[in-house]
């Protein structure tokens, strides 16, 4: 009697996850088709708060959303208002105490004491070389556009009399691991995209008393008027920078953001080669020695800066904005990174906004964009800075269906 023949079960293949499909663009290897993230956070909370939600999906949480559409979800920015205690907002400081963030900070011998005066937030700083005010304000203004982030309506630098105060706060600023806290945002992101540990905005030291200490117009009289204190205060907090690389080195993210907000204008390039360079390479190197990635948030007039960030060894531009909101092309973009950093971003926001864009000049946009992606290799296409609350949701599904039909990516030549 002949034996009836074996039956071999044919496992169908796995699916590529997104987060698979980033981290293949960012080393460089081919994957199945380029990763579509687009951040929606604040287009989401925006159009929830106003209900005007696409009816498909006004019931859904943005997960929800992101997964309803099948794609990346972009997990950059973390919720602001999500405070590790609410009476720790130091955002003036250019803190930002953001309970999914992997680490928080403590002042020693400091007595801080917060109020809030309507939509005003006053935070003081005491110490034994002064006493620091700050302000914020979060109005409804913001709730509205679903923002999460204050403005800093006075900064903890009033005059040269602060830098001592200053200088004892960082001096004295404690970092904290919370990797909990980092966890549940992971947790919450799973496989659908990078949930990308935020550190800090600033750069280096110097970026960080630029963007978030004073006013910008006092930073570059300080520059002139008194350069051995700003020096001065650059190193004081150089020595709680170390203590962020520390704690950025040891929390289990696969990407890291440190930097954001570059200017041609105001971070020109020999400021950026000088004061902002040697810090992101030595933060980037202290990662890749433990595996991870640097991404930094490169979302302003790039001009003249490109060359900086590949010799800052940064892994990933965040929110590259092209033409036609900068001078820079996409193409060009790509051009100067040449494989060696990966873009996030790509698509400006005004090509989702039919008052800024026709429908017949976006497919233009688009076809033209196709093009200048090349390859495909080291994208992970977004919109840049994010989704405006008025984004027309037809266009970001119709970018999607160009997406797929691009076809699969090939590596790094």
């Amino acid at each position: 009697m002949t034996p009836a023949p074996r039956c071999h079960r044919v496992e169908a293949p796995r699916a590529v996850t997104h987060k698979e499909r980033m981290l293949a663009a960012i080393r460089g290897e081919p994957t199945d088709r380029v990763p579509w993230a687009p951040r929606l956070d604040l287009w989401f909370a925006a159009n929830q708060r106003a209900g005007t939600l696409p009816t498909k999906v006004r019931n859904a949480s943005l997960r929800e959303l992101v997964d309803d559409l099948g794609i990346g979800y972009h997990a950059v920015v973390p919720d602001f208002r999500d405070l590790v205690r609410p009476d720790c907002d130091d955002r003036a400081l250019g803190i930002f105490q953001a309970a999914a963030k992997p680490y928080h900070t403590v002042f020693d011998d400091v007595r801080r004491t917060s109020h809030t005066e309507g939509d005003l937030t006053v935070a003081t700083y005491e110490t034994p070389c002064g006493t620091l005010r700050t302000a914020t304000l979060y109005d409804d203004a913001m709730r509205r556009a679903g923002i999460t982030i204050s403005h800093v309506v006075e900064h903890p630098f009033k005059s040269p009399e602060d830098y001592s105060a200053l200088g004892f706060l960082f001096g004295h600023a404690r970092v904290v691991a919370q990797p909990d806290g980092y966890q549940r945002f992971a947790d919450h992101v799973g496989d659908r995209g990078i949930a990308v540990a935020w550190i800090t905005p600033s750069a280096s030291p110097m970026h960080w008393i630029q963007r978030d200490l004073m006013p910008l117009d006092t930073f570059f009289y300080e520059m002139h008027d008194h350069p051995c204190e700003l020096a001065r205060l650059a190193e004081q907090i150089g020595g709680y920078w170390q203590r962020l690389i520390d704690a950025a080195c040891n929390c289990p993210a696969d990407a890291v953001l440190v930097g954001a907000n570059y200017d041609s204008m105001i971070t020109y390039p020999p400021f950026f080669a000088d004061h902002i360079t040697p810090w992101l390479r030595s933060f980037a190197r202290a990662l890749h020695a433990r595996g991870k990635c640097l991404l930094t948030h490169t979302d302003g007039e790039n001009t003249g800066l490109l060359e900086h960030y590949v010799a800052a060894e940064i892994d990933i531009a965040d929110s590259v904005c092209p033409a036609p909101m900068t001078r820079l092309t996409l193409h060009e973009v790509r051009d100067a990174f040449a494989g060696r950093v990966t873009i996030m971003g790509g698509i400006p926001s005004v090509a989702l906004l039919p008052e800024s864009m026709s429908d017949r000049d976006f497919d233009a946009f688009l076809d033209d964009f196709l093009v200048q992606i090349g390859r495909g290799d080291h994208l992970i296409l977004g919109i840049s800075d994010t989704t405006p609350p008025g984004a027309d949701f037809r266009r970001i599904l119709r970018i999607g269906q160009r997406v797929e039909a691009f076809g699969p990516v090939g590596g790094t030549p």
